[in-house]
C-alpha cells in the first residue's frame, strides 16, 4: 500500500471578496502555472503513513497535466519493485516481484488497490503539479482575505466542495476536499517554494481517517517541454499473469 497530517486552519475573521472575475483571474493562474505542454520529472523522498505502519519510500516522478502519470517506487537497494503508468484512458501496474500485471480504469477504486486512498489520477496529478483537482459542472465561488492568505470556496452542483489557500506570492499553500454531503475526503499543504519554481519542494497529503499521510519531498526536479507520450505507457512483460481491473 501506498501514501497520505490533519491541518488545522483557525477560524480567522473573515472579509469577504465577492469581486468574480478577479477570483477566476487567480485561479486561471495557479492552474497555468504548470502547462499541459509541460513535463514534470522529478525524484521523491517519501514518508508513508499507514494504518499497518511507516513506511520511508524514494521514487522516480514524470507527471503531465491532465491525468499522464509514471510512478516507479525504488527499494533501498536494487531495481524498482513498482511501477505505475496511466494515462486517460487507462491505467496499468507492474509488480515484479509477484510477477502481476494490472490494468484498469484510472480511477480512485482501482488505485486503493495499492495506494491508500480512493483519488483518481486526475486529482492526483493536480496535487503533485501544485494546483488543485478540477470540479465538474457549474462551479460556485467565494473568496475570503484570511490573515496573509487568500481563501476560495468552491462548490459544484453536485455538492462536492473544495477550499484552497493562496499566498500572497501568488502559489497555493493548502487545499481541502469535500465530497457531496461536506464530508472531508483529505487535507494537502504545499511549502518549501524555491524562487521562480512554480512547484513546492513539500507536499503534505492527509487522509480524512487521521492516520494516513504522506511527506512528499521533490529533488532533482525538472520541467521540460515534451509531446512524446509513450513513457506513460507499460508493456506486459513476458511470463506475467495479466490482471484486468473492473
Amino acid at each position: 500500500m501506498i501514501i497520505p497530517v490533519i491541518l488545522n486552519a483557525g477560524c480567522a475573521k473573515q472579509t469577504v471578496i465577492s469581486h468574480y472575475p478577479s477570483t477566476q483571474n487567480v485561479l486561471l493562474s495557479i492552474s497555468n502555472a504548470v502547462s499541459k505542454t509541460d513535463t514534470l520529472i522529478a525524484g521523491a523522498r517519501i514518508n508513508l503513513v499507514t494504518p499497518q505502519g511507516y513506511f520511508p519510500l524514494r521514487a522516480a516522478l514524470i507527471i503531465k497535466k491532465p491525468s499522464y502519470l509514471r510512478l516507479e517506487l525504488l527499494p533501498p537497494i536494487g531495481p524498482p519493485d513498482f511501477f505505475l503508468a496511466a494515462t486517460p484512458q487507462y491505467m496499468k501496474i507492474l509488480l515484479p516481484g509477484k510477477g502481476e500485471f494490472y490494468q484498469g480504469e484510472p480511477d480512485g477504486h482501482n488505485l486503493s488497490r495499492f495506494l491508500p486512498w480512493v483519488i483518481n489520477i486526475e486529482d492526483i496529478v493536480a496535487i503533485f503539479t501544485c494546483t488543485y483537482p478540477p470540479l465538474n459542472g457549474d462551479v460556485a465561488y467565494q473568496r475570503y482575505l484570511e490573515k496573509n492568505n487568500l481563501r476560495i470556496e468552491m462548490k459544484a452542483e453536485s455538492g462536492v466542495k473544495q477550499t484552497v489557500w493562496i499566498e500572497p506570492a501568488g502559489r497555493l499553500s493548502k487545499l481541502e476536499r469535500f465530497d457531496e454531503n461536506s464530508k472531508l475526503l483529505y487535507t494537502v499543504s504545499f511549502s518549501d517554494y524555491k524562487e521562480g519554481n512554480p512547484i513546492a519542494g513539500r507536499i503534505d497529503v492527509s487522509m480524512a481517517d487521521g492516520i494516513t499521510s504522506i511527506d512528499l519531498k521533490y529533488s532533482d526536479l525538472k520541467i521540460e517541454k515534451a509531446n512524446d507520450l509513450s513513457i506513460f505507457d507499460l508493456p506486459v512483460p513476458a511470463g506475467f499473469k495479466e490482471i484486468i481491473m473492473n
